[in-house]
């Protein structure tokens, strides 16, 4: 799987996120992968899913 490049990386916050103190997941998705993160731990570990992966993640995530 290809590394993500996280000095590239453009993360953003989910839209639920209420703003209370930084309780969030962030994201950042580029062509090959999709980046995961704590927003309260930018530095720390970043989980990394292929975009169909991600994507069957969400789905059963919604359902």
């Amino acid at each position: 799987m290809p590394v993500l490049d996280l000095d590239r990386a453009v993360w953003r916050k989910s839209s639920y996120s209420q703003g209370n103190g930084g309780v969030c997941v962030e994201v950042a998705v580029q062509p090959a992968v999709v980046g995961v993160r704590d927003s309260k731990d930018p530095d720390g570990p970043v989980l990394v899913f292929g975009p169909g992966a991600f994507a069957r993640f969400l789905g059963t995530l919604k359902r």
